[in-house]
């Protein structure tokens, strides 16, 4: 009878398993990013799908705006922890998104439209913000009378009629801007998966 094979089975280096320090710079970006990004839309979409029209069922105009900027001075600090999460991702990511590895014509527009995007996030984003600490402060305790949580009421003052107004606009580009943000990152993971996959 043969002689059964005891040749030694390859056992992979562990090290080679775990992710190096300089790969785990951008992978943790990339996360802080990703994480960021689903707070930020996250609150702008429950805020203008789902609690703004839900204050129209409060029956107090005033008790609407105290609401209103109570909820928002509260997630104002998850958004302020998310756009500081979403630029140090940012920072952390770029350097390997724009690594000669990866570089191309295609992935280089893509790289600048996300520097474009980013910073039209924080823009609008801190933007919004200050138009709503604004708006709070028209009323004692941020009680500006209301119809719901976007509509000022017919009682509303007008500066505050403006700041809303204003501050709704801003809302609705800092929402445009964090969807683009998103569009942009999806294609920027496609292309690198296309690289990976070409070589």
């Amino acid at each position: 009878a043969k002689a059964s094979c005891l040749c030694p089975t390859r056992v992979p280096d562990a090290r080679a398993l775990v992710p190096s320090r300089r790969r785990m710079g951008p992978v943790a970006g990339q996360l802080a990013q990703d994480g960021a990004l689903a707070a930020l839309i996250g609150g702008n979409l429950f805020g203008r799908v789902a609690m703004h029209p839900a204050l129209g069922d409060v029956s107090d105009a005033s008790e609407r705006g105290r609401v209103l900027n109570h909820a928002w001075r509260r997630y104002g600090t998850v958004n302020s922890l998310a756009l500081i999460g979403l630029v140090s991702g940012w920072i952390s990511a770029r350097s390997n998104e724009s690594a000669p590895l990866w570089t191309s014509p295609r992935r280089r527009s893509l790289v600048l439209a996300k520097d474009i995007a980013v910073g039209s996030v924080v823009a609008t984003g801190l933007a919004s913000a200050a138009g709503g600490v604004g708006f709070a402060q028209q009323a004692s305790d941020g009680a500006v009378p209301m119809t719901d949580g976007s509509e000022p009421s017919p009682a509303t003052p007008p500066r505050a009629r403006r700041l809303k107004r204003l501050e709704n606009v801003l809302g609705g580009l800092n929402l445009a801007a964090e969807l683009s943000l998103l569009g942009v990152n999806v294609l920027l993971s496609r292309s690198a998966s296309r690289r990976l996959v070409a070589r």
